[in-house]
């Protein structure tokens, strides 16, 4: 499993999770109104070298480079050195620790390359196979948004968490390795 800049190959692949109701359910975009001209201009759009200045958006993919899922670090800001996360992975790719593969890459690049001292996520607080993984990652809660989004036509509450650079952990090779 690699992470790679988004390309118009994987178009098909995004809409595929975007489109599809148990993974979708989760998540508070219209997915009737995204297209595959949506998502192509979206995926030039994330190659554009000012805009990984501020938000990089990047594909999961396996080693056959087929596209599994999107993980991004979102309102990057050089000041505060924060990122807001997300990731959206295919239903056929769920399951397999490939999210949890992806989300460590993707803090080692936040924590090493881009020198980052905070990520921070929100998740809808019954989706608790994705908590589970981000506690287990070092995600720390940090507080909870209560009946504050609508999905698909239910009043749904908010968790946030974040990991601090200096709380994060590679584990590899059972040995662990602190960044920073």
């Amino acid at each position: 499993m690699e992470l790679r800049a988004l390309k118009e190959k994987d178009a098909v692949g995004m809409l595929e999770w975007m489109h599809d109701p148990e993974v979708n359910c989760f998540f508070g975009f219209d997915e009737k109104a995204i297209t595959k001209k949506s998502v192509i201009d979206f995926i030039a759009a994330s190659n554009i070298d000012e805009n990984r200045k501020k938000n990089l958006h990047l594909a999961i993919v396996d080693d056959q480079d087929e596209y599994l899922g999107t993980i991004s670090l979102k309102n990057i800001d050089d000041t505060v050195k924060s990122a807001e996360y997300s990731i959206g992975i295919r239903r056929t790719a769920q399951g397999q620790g490939i999210g949890s593969t992806a989300t460590k890459k993707i803090l080692q690049i936040a924590f090493k390359e881009l020198e980052l001292n905070r990520v921070y996520l929100n998740v809808i607080s019954d989706n608790i196979i994705a908590i589970k993984m981000y506690e287990k990652i070092g995600f720390q809660f940090e507080g909870k948004f209560r009946n504050h989004i609508m999905i698909h036509g239910a009043i749904k509450s908010l968790s946030w968490y974040a990991v601090l650079r200096e709380e994060f952990i590679i584990i590899k090779s059972g040995e662990t390795y602190e960044i920073g």
